[in-house]
C-alpha cells in the first residue's frame, strides 16, 4: 500500500507533461489543476482502502480527461422517443412545429421588440404579442401569458380572491405533475378552500349551499389526468357559469392541457376545447400552451378584459412572466391554428396523435426492413400495440399503433433498452414483460438512422 502512494505523482510533475499542456487550448487551468487533484484524491483513497489499483500517469491522465469531459457534457441531451408517449412530460413534451423553431432561433440570435411598440417608438408590453392571436382562436376579449398553467391558476387565484373561499368539487381536487395539489395551490394563494359535493357526484344544490358572503370566486378544473366513472354526475358549464353569475361571482376554468381543436373525428372521446369554455361564459380560462396545444412551455390566461386588466396590475406577473424564446415558439405555433388543416399537419404533437394506420404501419415495415438488412442476428417483427397521447391529456385512452419488436440470442431485452437509453443518441424504448419494442408513431424523420446506428455498436462490443 505504502509503496503505492509513494508513487503516485507529484503535481508538479502532472502539470508539467506535454498532454496537460495540451489540454490548456481546450481547457481553463484552475478546471484541469482541479480534475488533476480529484485524481489524485480518488486513487489515494481507494488504495488505502485496500483496492489494488493501477498507478500510473496515464491512468491519472485518463480520468483526470473523463472528468473534464464531464464537467463541459451537456446535461440536457437529445433522446429519440420510442415510446409512442406522444406528450411526454420525462422526455419534453411537446416537439416545436418548424416554423416555432425558426422564431425561436431569430429571437434567440436578434435583439427583439420583446417590450418595445415599433409603431409609437416606446416601452411596449411583452403579452402584446400573442394577445392578438389569442383571441381570434378562442373568442376571448383578451389574454395573458405566463410560465406554465400552474403558475396561471396561481396567479388567478392570488389577484382574484385572495383572503376569500373558492368553491370546486371534490371530484375536481386533482394532484398534477410533481405532487402539487389544487388545494395546496389554492391555500398558497391566501385563498380558502370551499369543497363542494362529493368525489363522484357534484349537484347544482352543493354548490348552491356552498355559496356565503366569503366566497370569492367558483373554481371548475378539468380532470385532463383522469377519469371518473360508474356512478358519476357533475354540474354542467351552463348551469355552474349561470349559478355564478346570478351571485355575481368571477367563475374560473382551470382547462389544463388546453385543446384548441376537437379531436372527435380523429377517433378520440370527446374534449372540450379552450373556445367552447369561453362561449360557455366562463370568466377566465387557463391551459398550457406545451401539451395538446403542442408549443411552448406557457400558462395561458384568456378570458374577460375587466379580469386580464387585474391581472396585469398584480405584482405577482412579473415573477412569472415568460421569455422572448417561449413567446416566439408560440406565437408561431398558434399562428397555424389559423388553418386547421395546416396546423394537423405541421404541429408534431397534432401530426402523430392523428397519424393513421396506414402511415404507422408503413414506418414499422420501414425501420424492420433496415434493421434486418444489418444481418447483425436481431430477430424484427413488426406487430399491433397501442400509444397513449400522454403529458395528462386523454386519461385512459389508447391509439391502435404498430410496434417493432427486437430480439437477440446474446442480449436480454433488458440489456437492449439500457445500452440503447446509454447510447449517444439515447434512444428511449418500450419494454414489456422482456421484450423490448420501437413505437414508430414518435419516431422522427431520421431517427431510423439512429436506431440502426446504435444497433451496430452493440452487436460490435457484443
Amino acid at each position: 500500500m505504502k509503496s503505492k502512494l509513494s508513487n503516485l505523482p507529484a503535481m508538479n510533475r502532472l502539470l508539467s507533461l506535454d498532454q496537460v499542456a495540451e489540454w490548456q487550448e481546450k481547457y481553463p487551468y484552475y478546471l484541469i489543476k482541479r480534475c488533476l487533484e480529484e485524481s489524485l484524491d480518488e486513487l489515494r483513497t481507494r488504495i488505502l482502502a485496500g483496492e489494488d489499483l493501477p498507478v500510473s500517469e496515464a491512468e491519472i491522465l485518463k480520468r483526470t480527461k473523463e472528468g473534464l469531459a464531464s464537467i463541459y457534457e451537456p446535461s440536457l441531451k437529445r433522446t429519440v422517443n420510442a415510446t409512442g408517449t406522444v406528450i411526454h412530460t420525462n422526455l419534453g413534451r411537446s416537439l416545436l412545429a418548424h416554423d416555432a423553431v425558426d422564431e425561436v432561433l431569430k429571437a434567440a440570435r436578434s435583439y427583439s421588440n420583446l417590450e418595445y411598440d415599433l409603431d409609437e417608438g416606446h416601452r411596449g408590453s411583452r403579452y402584446h404579442h400573442i394577445r392578438q392571436i389569442i383571441v381570434e382562436l378562442t373568442g376571448a376579449e383578451d389574454a395573458l401569458l405566463v410560465n406554465n398553467n400552474a403558475a396561471a391558476v396561481l396567479l388567478m387565484l392570488t389577484a382574484l380572491t385572495k383572503g376569500k373561499e373558492v368553491l370546486i368539487s371534490r371530484g375536481e381536487l386533482v394532484e398534477i405533475g410533481g405532487a402539487f395539489r389544487i388545494p395546496d395551490v389554492i391555500r398558497s394563494c391566501g385563498a380558502y378552500l370551499a369543497e363542494v359535493g362529493a368525489t363522484n357526484k357534484t349537484h347544482l344544490k352543493d354548490y348552491q349551499a356552498g355559496i356565503s358572503e366569503q366566497t370569492g370566486a367558483i373554481l371548475r378544473v378539468h380532470t385532463s389526468n383522469y377519469r371518473l366513472i360508474g356512478f358519476t354526475e357533475a354540474v354542467s358549464d351552463k348551469e355552474l357559469v349561470d349559478l355564478a353569475k346570478s351571485h355575481d361571482l368571477p367563475i374560473f376554468n382551470d382547462l389544463g392541457s388546453g385543446l384548441l381543436v376537437d379531436m372527435q373525428e380523429y377517433g378520440l372521446p370527446y374534449e372540450p376545447t379552450v373556445s367552447e369554455m369561453i362561449e360557455a361564459g366562463y370568466d377566465l380560462v387557463s391551459f398550457s400552451g406545451d401539451k395538446l396545444l403542442g408549443g411552448a412551455q406557457a400558462g395561458i390566461i384568456a378570458g374577460k378584459k375587466e379580469y386580464i386588466d387585474r391581472l396585469k396590475k398584480h405584482p405577482l406577473l412579473r415573477a412569472l412572466r415568460t421569455d422572448k424564446m417561449s413567446i416566439a415558439a408560440l406565437e408561431a405555433s398558434l399562428r397555424l391554428y389559423l388553418d386547421k388543416d395546416r396546423a394537423l399537419k405541421e404541429i408534431p404533437t397534432l401530426a402523430m396523435i392523428t397519424a393513421s394506420q396506414e402511415e404507422l404501419l408503413s414506418k414499422a415495415k420501414r425501420l424492420k426492413e433496415e434493421i434486418d438488412q444489418l444481418d447483425l442476428g436481431f430477430k424484427v417483427s413488426v406487430t399491433s400495440g397501442k400509444s397513449q397521447v400522454g403529458g395528462g391529456a386523454f386519461p385512459g385512452v389508447y391509439l391502435d399503433t404498430s410496434l417493432v419488436c427486437l430480439q437477440h440470442d446474446q442480449y436480454s431485452g433488458t440489456e437492449l433498452e439500457r445500452q440503447l437509453r446509454l447510447s449517444p443518441d439515447h434512444i428511449i424504448a418500450r419494454l414489456n414483460d422482456g421484450l423490448l419494442s420501437f413505437d414508430v408513431r414518435t419516431l422522427q424523420e431520421g431517427e431510423n438512422a439512429l436506431i440502426t446506428a446504435c444497433l451496430k455498436d452493440i452487436a460490435a462490443k457484443g
